[in-house]
Protein backbone atom coordinates (compact mmCIF):
# COMPACT_ATOMS: atom_id res chain seq x y z
CA UNK A 1 0.00 0.00 0.00
CA UNK A 2 1.21 3.50 -0.93
CA UNK A 3 1.85 5.56 2.32
CA UNK A 4 0.98 9.52 1.48
CA UNK A 5 3.03 12.05 3.86
CA UNK A 6 1.67 14.76 5.14
CA UNK A 7 1.02 17.82 2.37
CA UNK A 8 0.01 15.38 0.42
CA UNK A 9 -2.88 14.08 1.93
CA UNK A 10 -3.65 17.62 3.25
CA UNK A 11 -3.56 18.59 -0.66
CA UNK A 12 -5.37 15.55 -2.39
CA UNK A 13 -8.20 15.27 0.56
CA UNK A 14 -8.59 11.88 -0.04
CA UNK A 15 -9.75 11.40 3.97
CA UNK A 16 -11.89 13.05 5.70
CA UNK A 17 -10.44 14.52 8.73
CA UNK A 18 -12.48 13.96 11.84
CA UNK A 19 -16.16 13.71 12.64
CA UNK A 20 -18.96 11.87 10.88
CA UNK A 21 -21.35 14.80 11.75
CA UNK A 22 -23.30 15.54 8.14
CA UNK A 23 -24.48 19.06 6.96
CA UNK A 24 -27.66 18.10 6.10
CA UNK A 25 -28.33 20.37 3.72
CA UNK A 26 -28.56 19.39 -0.01
CA UNK A 27 -25.99 17.53 -1.98
CA UNK A 28 -23.66 18.46 -4.37
CA UNK A 29 -24.59 20.15 -8.08
CA UNK A 30 -25.08 16.52 -10.33
CA UNK A 31 -23.30 17.93 -12.59
CA UNK A 32 -19.74 17.32 -10.71
CA UNK A 33 -17.67 14.29 -11.80
CA UNK A 34 -17.72 11.93 -8.49
CA UNK A 35 -15.29 9.35 -6.72
CA UNK A 36 -16.87 6.57 -5.01
CA UNK A 37 -14.53 6.77 -2.54
CA UNK A 38 -15.13 10.02 -1.37
CA UNK A 39 -19.22 10.33 -2.36
CA UNK A 40 -21.27 11.69 0.29
CA UNK A 41 -17.81 12.38 2.63
CA UNK A 42 -18.87 15.48 4.94
CA UNK A 43 -15.79 17.57 6.37
CA UNK A 44 -15.93 19.58 9.35
CA UNK A 45 -11.93 20.43 10.18
CA UNK A 46 -10.49 21.80 7.41
CA UNK A 47 -8.05 24.33 7.68
CA UNK A 48 -7.08 26.68 4.45
CA UNK A 49 -5.80 29.70 2.95
CA UNK A 50 -6.13 32.69 3.73
CA UNK A 51 -5.14 32.31 7.08
CA UNK A 52 -2.71 33.56 9.80
CA UNK A 53 -0.54 30.16 8.68
CA UNK A 54 0.70 28.46 5.54
CA UNK A 55 -1.69 26.08 4.29
CA UNK A 56 -1.33 23.84 1.08
CA UNK A 57 -4.59 24.99 -0.54
CA UNK A 58 -6.97 27.80 -0.47
CA UNK A 59 -10.64 27.61 0.39
CA UNK A 60 -11.76 28.13 -3.39
CA UNK A 61 -9.92 25.35 -4.98
CA UNK A 62 -10.63 23.12 -2.11
CA UNK A 63 -14.62 23.15 -2.62
CA UNK A 64 -14.07 22.70 -5.80
CA UNK A 65 -11.78 20.06 -5.72
CA UNK A 66 -13.85 18.79 -3.25
CA UNK A 67 -17.40 18.98 -4.82
CA UNK A 68 -15.87 17.37 -8.12
CA UNK A 69 -14.20 14.40 -6.34
CA UNK A 70 -18.09 13.86 -4.85
CA UNK A 71 -17.82 15.18 -1.23
CA UNK A 72 -21.78 16.14 0.07
CA UNK A 73 -19.92 19.38 2.40
CA UNK A 74 -16.96 20.55 3.50
CA UNK A 75 -16.72 23.40 6.77
CA UNK A 76 -13.46 25.35 6.66
CA UNK A 77 -11.70 26.47 10.17
CA UNK A 78 -9.17 29.24 11.43
CA UNK A 79 -7.68 29.48 14.22
CA UNK A 80 -8.00 33.43 14.26
CA UNK A 81 -10.42 34.60 11.81
CA UNK A 82 -13.82 33.95 10.47
CA UNK A 83 -14.54 31.67 7.72
CA UNK A 84 -18.10 31.70 7.12
CA UNK A 85 -18.44 34.77 5.20
CA UNK A 86 -15.54 34.12 2.52
CA UNK A 87 -17.55 30.80 2.45
CA UNK A 88 -20.82 32.59 0.95
CA UNK A 89 -18.50 34.24 -1.59
CA UNK A 90 -16.79 30.48 -2.48
CA UNK A 91 -20.44 29.45 -3.15
CA UNK A 92 -20.65 32.18 -5.59
CA UNK A 93 -17.69 31.41 -7.61
CA UNK A 94 -18.48 27.41 -7.32
CA UNK A 95 -22.38 26.87 -8.30
CA UNK A 96 -24.22 24.10 -6.13
CA UNK A 97 -21.28 23.90 -3.92
CA UNK A 98 -21.90 22.65 -0.71
CA UNK A 99 -19.46 24.58 1.56
CA UNK A 100 -19.67 26.43 5.40
CA UNK A 101 -17.44 28.25 7.82
CA UNK A 102 -16.72 28.44 11.38
CA UNK A 103 -15.84 30.25 14.34
CA UNK A 104 -13.01 29.70 16.91
CA UNK A 105 -13.07 31.90 20.27
CA UNK A 106 -9.38 32.75 19.98
CA UNK A 107 -7.12 35.71 21.14
CA UNK A 108 -8.22 37.81 18.20
CA UNK A 109 -11.49 37.98 19.76
CA UNK A 110 -10.41 38.56 23.07
CA UNK A 111 -9.22 37.45 26.21
CA UNK A 112 -12.26 35.39 27.35
CA UNK A 113 -14.96 33.78 25.08
CA UNK A 114 -16.57 36.46 22.94
CA UNK A 115 -20.34 36.28 22.92
CA UNK A 116 -20.95 38.79 20.72
CA UNK A 117 -18.68 37.66 18.52
CA UNK A 118 -20.84 34.21 18.40
CA UNK A 119 -24.40 36.10 18.11
CA UNK A 120 -22.74 38.46 15.22
CA UNK A 121 -21.27 35.17 13.65
CA UNK A 122 -24.59 33.54 13.35
CA UNK A 123 -26.17 36.05 11.79
CA UNK A 124 -23.63 36.59 9.33
CA UNK A 125 -24.90 36.66 5.39
CA UNK A 126 -26.13 33.54 3.77
CA UNK A 127 -26.07 31.62 7.66
CA UNK A 128 -23.48 29.57 7.11
CA UNK A 129 -21.63 29.80 10.40
CA UNK A 130 -22.45 25.99 11.33
CA UNK A 131 -19.92 25.75 13.98
CA UNK A 132 -18.57 27.72 17.21
CA UNK A 133 -15.24 26.15 18.53
CA UNK A 134 -14.20 27.10 22.17
CA UNK A 135 -10.32 28.48 22.24
CA UNK A 136 -7.96 26.41 20.07
CA UNK A 137 -4.48 27.36 20.31
CA UNK A 138 -5.30 29.76 23.09
CA UNK A 139 -7.33 27.24 24.97
CA UNK A 140 -5.75 27.66 28.84
CA UNK A 141 -4.42 23.56 28.36
CA UNK A 142 -3.18 24.00 25.27
CA UNK A 143 -1.27 26.94 26.67
CA UNK A 144 -0.05 24.62 29.92
CA UNK A 145 0.66 21.76 27.38
CA UNK A 146 3.32 24.07 25.43
CA UNK A 147 4.77 25.53 28.21
CA UNK A 148 3.22 29.05 27.02
CA UNK A 149 3.36 30.78 30.45
CA UNK A 150 0.72 33.63 30.09
CA UNK A 151 -2.77 32.84 30.69
CA UNK A 152 -5.36 31.04 28.08
CA UNK A 153 -8.48 31.84 26.97
CA UNK A 154 -10.88 29.92 29.86
CA UNK A 155 -14.00 27.44 29.47
CA UNK A 156 -14.02 26.34 33.16
CA UNK A 157 -13.70 28.39 36.62
CA UNK A 158 -11.12 27.28 38.01
CA UNK A 159 -12.30 27.44 41.90
CA UNK A 160 -15.57 26.19 41.08
CA UNK A 161 -15.17 23.79 38.50
CA UNK A 162 -18.42 24.43 36.15
CA UNK A 163 -18.67 26.41 33.00
CA UNK A 164 -18.14 29.70 32.85
CA UNK A 165 -21.63 32.13 32.24
CA UNK A 166 -19.88 33.72 28.79
CA UNK A 167 -19.69 29.79 27.70
CA UNK A 168 -23.44 28.81 28.26
CA UNK A 169 -24.38 32.00 26.86
CA UNK A 170 -22.21 30.41 23.24
CA UNK A 171 -24.29 26.95 23.91
CA UNK A 172 -27.44 29.16 23.86
CA UNK A 173 -26.27 30.80 20.74
CA UNK A 174 -25.56 27.11 18.97
CA UNK A 175 -28.88 25.73 20.28
CA UNK A 176 -30.64 28.36 19.40
CA UNK A 177 -28.80 28.60 15.57
CA UNK A 178 -29.09 24.71 15.66
CA UNK A 179 -25.49 24.61 15.09
CA UNK A 180 -22.27 22.67 16.01
CA UNK A 181 -20.49 23.12 19.36
CA UNK A 182 -17.03 22.25 19.14
CA UNK A 183 -14.62 21.80 22.85
CA UNK A 184 -11.32 23.44 21.24
CA UNK A 185 -8.31 22.33 22.55
CA UNK A 186 -10.32 22.06 25.95
CA UNK A 187 -8.74 19.31 28.20
CA UNK A 188 -10.55 15.74 28.07
CA UNK A 189 -11.54 16.92 31.67
CA UNK A 190 -12.84 19.72 30.16
CA UNK A 191 -14.68 18.75 27.20
CA UNK A 192 -16.59 15.91 29.34
CA UNK A 193 -17.38 18.77 31.48
CA UNK A 194 -18.69 21.27 28.54
CA UNK A 195 -20.45 17.88 26.95
CA UNK A 196 -22.40 17.70 30.08
CA UNK A 197 -23.48 21.18 30.03
CA UNK A 198 -24.22 21.79 26.32
CA UNK A 199 -26.66 18.94 26.90
CA UNK A 200 -28.34 20.29 29.76
CA UNK A 201 -28.54 23.50 27.52
CA UNK A 202 -30.43 21.72 24.62
CA UNK A 203 -27.47 21.81 22.06
CA UNK A 204 -28.60 19.22 19.60
CA UNK A 205 -24.58 18.99 18.05
CA UNK A 206 -21.99 19.00 20.14
CA UNK A 207 -18.06 17.63 19.00
CA UNK A 208 -15.28 16.50 21.20
CA UNK A 209 -12.75 18.03 18.95
CA UNK A 210 -10.12 15.10 17.81
CA UNK A 211 -10.25 13.10 20.54
CA UNK A 212 -7.28 11.20 19.72
CA UNK A 213 -4.75 13.99 19.26
CA UNK A 214 -1.72 14.14 21.05
CA UNK A 215 -2.64 15.98 24.77
CA UNK A 216 -6.28 15.68 23.98
CA UNK A 217 -6.28 12.26 23.84
CA UNK A 218 -9.59 10.85 25.78
CA UNK A 219 -9.71 7.47 27.89
CA UNK A 220 -12.21 5.13 26.57
CA UNK A 221 -14.33 5.51 29.15
CA UNK A 222 -14.17 9.63 28.73
CA UNK A 223 -15.40 8.71 25.12
CA UNK A 224 -17.89 6.64 25.82
CA UNK A 225 -19.56 9.18 28.60
CA UNK A 226 -19.53 12.03 26.00
CA UNK A 227 -21.05 9.65 23.30
CA UNK A 228 -24.13 8.22 26.10
CA UNK A 229 -24.67 12.39 26.31
CA UNK A 230 -25.17 12.67 22.58
CA UNK A 231 -21.48 14.11 21.60
CA UNK A 232 -20.03 13.08 18.43
CA UNK A 233 -16.28 12.06 18.78
CA UNK A 234 -13.95 13.79 16.31
CA UNK A 235 -11.39 11.38 15.36
CA UNK A 236 -8.12 13.36 13.19
CA UNK A 237 -5.86 10.78 10.93
CA UNK A 238 -3.74 14.21 9.92
CA UNK A 239 -1.88 14.03 13.59
CA UNK A 240 -0.81 10.40 11.99
CA UNK A 241 1.10 11.29 9.59
CA UNK A 242 3.12 14.25 11.34
CA UNK A 243 6.95 13.79 11.09
CA UNK A 244 8.62 12.70 14.46
CA UNK A 245 9.85 15.83 15.50
CA UNK A 246 5.93 16.87 15.90
CA UNK A 247 5.49 13.77 18.40
CA UNK A 248 5.62 14.54 22.08
CA UNK A 249 6.54 11.31 23.70
CA UNK A 250 4.66 12.55 26.72
CA UNK A 251 2.96 15.86 27.57
CA UNK A 252 1.88 16.36 31.41
CA UNK A 253 2.91 13.37 32.61
CA UNK A 254 0.83 11.52 29.68
CA UNK A 255 2.48 9.24 27.47
CA UNK A 256 1.77 10.01 23.79
CA UNK A 257 3.24 7.00 22.15
CA UNK A 258 -0.34 5.84 23.23
CA UNK A 259 -1.58 8.11 19.85
CA UNK A 260 -0.22 5.17 17.30
CA UNK A 261 -2.69 2.72 18.50
CA UNK A 262 -5.26 4.95 16.18
CA UNK A 263 -2.77 4.92 13.37
CA UNK A 264 -1.93 1.65 13.01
Amino acid sequence: MKLFDRRTFIKTSAIASGALLACREAGADESFQTDELLKGVCDIHIHAQPDSQARSVNEWSMTRDAMQAGYQALMFKSNDFSCHDRAYLVRQAVPGAQCFGSFCMNRCHGDRVNVIAARQAVKTTGGLCRCIWMPTLDAVYHYKCTGRKEDGIPVIDATTGKVLPEVQEVMEVCAEADIIFATGHSSPEESLILVRKAREIGVGKVVVTHANSHFWVMTPDQIKQCAELGAYIEYCYLPCLWAQERRWPSINGRDTKSLRRFCA
